[in-house]
């Protein structure tokens, strides 16, 4: 089981993301327009990095919905491996069972 701080900060930044999603999408686009002025470019990328750095969704982190652990998470489930195994063997994951030959 992850820290509780840990997951808190997790939604603080997902929360930050969200909010300046707009915005970096926006000078990135200036920075990446051919047609843009070589000022405009250096301005957009200085304002770039004034922004928060847990503004940027590279940092955001996949955890387990039900532990909070950082690694060994499924996509697909959002859940990581082991709670994964576990639901699985209950039965609770409609479509998958157990392997036997």
């Amino acid at each position: 089981m992850a820290k509780l701080c840990m997951t808190q900060r997790e939604t603080k930044r997902l929360k930050m993301v969200e909010k300046f999603k707009a915005k970096r999408l926006a000078l990135n686009e200036v920075i990446n327009d051919a047609s843009a002025s070589r000022e405009q470019k250096i301005e957009a990328r200085q304002k770039l990095q004034a922004l928060p750095r847990n503004s940027s969704p590279v940092r955001l982190r996949t955890r387990c919905a039900l532990t909070g652990r950082p690694r060994g998470v499924y996509s697909k489930f959002g859940i990581a491996r082991s709670k994964l195994r576990d639901l699985m063997l209950s039965g609770e994951v409609p479509g998958i069972t157990k392997a036997s030959w």
